[in-house]
């Protein structure tokens, strides 16, 4: 049960998700029994492919082809049994954004749609390289009526600009975390945020093959952040940061 102050506009998603499962049936054409299984059995699924597919040298290949329809019913599973933990995730979403908005990485769209419904966001892009992620966000922005607020794209214009970065559960993923933090530095405005966590962890049994856990690149990682961003206090009980670009004045 939600005891943070909540806007009105994120309260549908403490009733459902924002209807998770009737935008995912209605996408992949599935009956609820199906439905229910394949979210019971998505996790397993995933590291499943992970152990046969993954290798660092193909990651983005990995992704965009390999996982399939498996990441929209494991994303979606992790987001219906951690309600809460999500929730706090988009009160931080609902604190801090405004202006211009890149989600990247967005996955099944739930922080999209949230920067959306955000009074203070002009637009917001949700980019995913995973084309079956984008086709699933679209019809999700349209089922909600966010098309006019929401554009999808599978990579980002070098030139753009950003008041706010969301970054969720990617950058564990990605085999140079550090090249990803700076392409934020200089997609940031200088009074914008950042709002990124990471899990570097492969899991207590290997549930997590896909994840970074090289300690040299995690200890550079973690060195690029502390010289370039400035992390802002938050005070939801998650593992989301945000930050602010680091002052030369500093």
């Amino acid at each position: 049960m939600n005891t943070f102050p909540t806007p009105e506009y994120l309260h549908n998603y403490w009733h459902n998700c924002f209807n998770i499962k009737e935008h995912l049936r209605d996408f992949l054409q599935l009956d609820d029994a199906i439905l229910e299984q394949k979210l019971l059995a998505a996790k397993q699924e995933l590291a499943d492919i992970g152990h046969r597919d993954f290798n660092w040298e193909e990651a983005a290949q990995f992704y965009r082809d390999s996982v399939k329809e498996t990441y929209l019913f494991e994303l979606s599973a992790w987001h219906l049994s951690s309600i809460e933990y999500i929730g706090q995730t988009l009160l931080l979403i609902s604190s801090q954004a405004k202006g211009r908005v890149l989600d990247f990485g967005g996955g099944i769209g739930t922080h999209a749609i949230a920067a959306a419904l955000c009074p203070e966001v002009q637009e917001v892009i949700y980019c995913d390289i995973n084309p079956i992620n984008r086709n699933f966000t679209a019809s999700r922005i349209a089922k909600l009526g966010l098309e006019n607020k929401v554009k999808i794209c599978d990579e980002i214009i070098p030139e753009s600009s950003f008041d706010t970065i969301i970054c969720f559960d990617v950058i564990e993923h990605l085999p140079e975390p550090v090249s990803q933090l700076l392409d934020f530095h200089k997609l940031l405005s200088s009074s914008g945020k950042m709002l990124v966590n990471w899990y570097f962890f492969k899991g207590f049994n290997n549930e997590f093959p896909f994840h970074l856990d090289d300690s040299q690149i995690i200890e550079e990682f973690f060195r690029t952040l502390g010289a370039n961003f400035l992390e802002v206090f938050h005070p939801y009980y998650i593992t989301a940061r945000c930050y602010q670009k680091l002052s030369e004045k500093m």
